[in-house]
């Protein structure tokens, strides 16, 4: 699995998703249960993970969208 973005802006986690599921990318959404730890504060930030094969097309599907500034340094 690949980390694409990394953010507390649960619109963005949302939309997204969105992208990714009409494009068919099966994705994760990390840490989104963790606002119980931390009180429903927004502190920590949910990760979004594709898979390696999907990697590549969903870096792209995000930058055509004009998100590239939210995706994480492709290691």
């Amino acid at each position: 699995m690949r980390e694409l973005v990394r953010t507390n802006d649960m619109v963005l986690v949302s939309a997204i998703g969105a992208l990714l599921d009409g494009a068919n990318i099966h994705h994760l959404v990390l840490d989104q249960n963790m606002s119980i730890i931390e009180g429903s504060l927004g502190i920590l930030p949910r990760r979004i993970l594709v898979h390696e094969d999907d990697a590549d097309e969903a870096r792209a599907l995000l930058t055509e969208a004009g998100l590239s500034h939210e995706l994480r340094g492709d290691d």
